[in-house]
């Protein structure tokens, strides 16, 4: 198996589309088919469902999306800490919440094709240790929703993602195109710990008392997002998460939420002093990824239903133009 194949895997299955996915690349699409078809073989599973028109990950793609992520990580902090002893290379921190949201690595992995030598430390804490790590010099970047961003933090609102709910296989609302927000009234709901995702956990709650009730919160808690996919499979509990994790979720099945249907807020966090170019080079990548994967608009159908559109817990200042 070599990195450029898990590179590949990973890049189509952000994209999934072959054309998008070679030229990101930088390689012919044929080429990009070959390669993803000797690392099938390699791992003897099918890890993408393909058609004329579409692609799609399997479960074991699903699976094995994760865990490449997390490998060509490490590669490249291996690489960082190598190179930075020699002084080589300018080097960037960067926060991202858990390894299931694909947004803060598409833009960082943006962020290296086009600035090659530039050194990316990836590092995963929940959004309060990222504001005190920006604000003691640990991190250079990080992302989450900025509503309780401290003085001295900066921000800028890139994604509005599509909130939706985890249930399991056989579930009532498997047979539903979307799930009305009053409907998980009395459904044990999984909250994430309130130390990690404080700012998650008041967007959930705010949402459901907008329908009319407070949301009856299951005892236990996890780690991951991948750890509560577990636990709905098992049937003990139902989970609110965004759209932007689903691929990386196999065995779980994840329906939008509507009545009302909210967007969770995606923003860049930076330090408001610091104008270095690593950090002017994420914040104009995910604004440019914003505009061509069209992560701020907001749909009125939802699952093929009209829904009325909550933008109430998803607002937020931006800050200026750097």
């Amino acid at each position: 198996m070599e990195l450029r194949q898990l590179r590949y895997f990973v890049t189509l299955a952000e994209e999934l589309h072959f054309g998008r996915a070679a030229d990101r690349e930088h390689i012919v699409q044929s080429a990009l088919s070959q390669q993803l078809q000797r690392l099938e073989r390699q791992l003897e599973v099918r890890l993408l469902d393909r058609s004329t028109h579409h692609v799609s990950l399997t479960a074991a793609g699903a699976a094995f999306l994760i865990e490449a992520r997390q490998i060509l990580a490490h590669v490249g902090r291996a690489e960082g800490v190598a190179r930075s002893e020699r002084g080589l290379s300018p080097a960037l921190r960067a926060g991202i919440i858990d390894a299931s949201y694909d947004s803060m690595p598409r833009i960082l992995q943006e962020v290296q094709a086009r600035n090659p030598d530039l050194v990316i430390h990836q590092v995963e804490a929940g959004v309060p240790w990222q504001y005190q790590h920006l604000a003691d010099g640990r991190l250079d970047v990080g992302i989450g929703r900025a509503v309780h961003a401290p003085p001295g933090v900066a921000s800028e609102l890139f994604r509005q993602d599509l909130l939706g709910v985890l249930i399991p296989g056989g579930h009532p609302f498997t047979a539903l195109n979307a799930v009305p927000v009053a409907t998980l009234a009395g459904k044990p709901l999984l909250l994430a710990k309130d130390l990690q995702a404080p700012e998650f956990n008041q967007f959930v709650v705010e949402m459901c008392r907008s329908a009319g009730f407070t949301p009856t919160v299951y005892g236990g808690t996890v780690e991951s997002v991948r750890a509560a996919a577990d636990l709905i499979r098992q049937g003990r509990c139902l989970c609110c998460v965004p759209a932007s994790c689903i691929p990386a979720l196999p065995g779980a099945f994840w329906r939008p939420l509507t009545e009302p249907a909210c967007w969770y807020p995606w923003s860049i966090l930076w330090r408001a002093a610091d104008n270095s170019e690593h950090v002017r080079a994420v914040i104009t990548c995910a604004r440019q990824m914003s505009r061509r994967l069209g992560w701020m608009a907001v749909s009125t159908r939802v699952g093929g239903w009209p829904v009325g559109i909550s933008r109430s817990f998803a607002s937020q200042p931006s800050a200026p133009a750097m």
